[in-house]
């Protein structure tokens, strides 16, 4: 995985956050970026302790979280326009197009999406 710069989806953070190995490899020393989509996800996790919600808080602040814009607005529509993705993955996906970065995701759901660089992790059994 070249460069210093990744967009991360949700999944590749909780697999981070239940220390699958091969997942902090390949983050490790890189800038990582989320969607706002990813955060709230975290956060609203059901059954989360204080203990846990302060762990994610501690992850996210390392993270650079990026918001909705209006083109990451027009982008959005045209990925759920043009694939079957749900409408947080397709604002993930439009928010790595806005940023021109590639996106690490487990979902193979992102594999329609040929405009963006997209890095399936599958994880190992």
């Amino acid at each position: 995985m070249n460069g210093s710069n990744l967009l991360v989806d949700t999944n590749i953070l909780i697999y981070f956050l239940q220390n699958d190995l091969e997942i902090i490899e390949m983050i490790r020393d890189k800038n990582l970026t989320v969607s706002f989509v990813s955060e709230l996800e975290l956060l609203s996790l059901s059954d989360l302790t204080e203990e846990d919600e302060s762990v994610i808080k501690g992850l996210l602040n390392n993270c650079t979280i990026w918001d909705l814009n209006d083109e990451i607005k027009q982008k959005t529509i045209q990925f759920r326009k043009n694939s079957k993705l749900r409408l947080p993955d397709a604002i993930i996906a439009a928010t790595a197009s806005y940023l021109q970065m590639p996106l690490l995701t487990a979902d193979k759901g992102f594999r329609s999406i040929d405009v963006i660089d997209v890095i399936i992790y599958e994880s190992q059994p």
